[in-house]
């Protein structure tokens, strides 16, 4: 049996605690406090991180590491992907610049980028349906990306399911050198 790590990252409400628990088979550890910051109208966030497994068909575990959403976190993101085979960045297309809210995490992971597959999910979007997908991966070009960008529900456990399996895709993919 082998074991992943894989990150998932994103601004406060952006759902990483909601995708973990989703899919993970235990009940997810998390971090959570109530929420200080006016700036968001969430009742609570993750100051730590948030963890769940899930074991594939294969035996192999997965590892899942949510980071905290608040920039006075970032500290932890470095910390938390070390050893990470891949990083799912979640973005919540109801906020009030959800491009502004990837490009964060584009910089804040650049060097993690250059060697790590990456997925963007992007969420609320049929609420919200501006931006679209096509301006996330206008944004991903101008930074000379090129990764999937899906559209994602993650209380849903089978969008959760999608993003790892794309994500774990990617490293298949590079892996075999396709």
């Amino acid at each position: 049996m082998n074991e992943y790590k894989i990150l998932f990252t994103g601004m406060m409400g952006a759902g990483k605690t909601t995708a973990i628990g989703a899919v993970s088979e235990t009940p997810p550890v998390v971090t959570d406090v109530v929420n200080t910051d006016n700036s968001h109208s969430k009742s609570h966030t993750t100051v730590g991180l948030d963890f769940g497994q899930l074991t594939l068909p294969s035996g192999d575990r997965v590892r899942l590491f949510g980071t905290p959403g608040q920039a006075r976190f970032d500290f932890l993101w470095k910390i938390l992907a070390k050893n990470a085979l891949g990083l799912i960045i979640l973005v919540d297309n109801s906020s009030a610049d959800p491009l502004a809210d990837l490009r964060v995490y584009l910089s804040g992971f650049e060097e993690e980028l250059k060697q790590l597959p990456c997925v963007i999910g992007v969420g609320r979007l049929p609420a919200h349906p501006t931006p679209g997908l096509e301006d996330y991966l206008d944004e991903l070009a101008a930074r000379n990306l090129i990764l999937p960008v899906l559209e994602v529900d993650v209380r849903q456990r089978a969008d959760v399911v999608l993003l790892i399996d794309t994500l774990l895709a990617q490293l298949e993919a590079n892996l075999y050198g396709v």
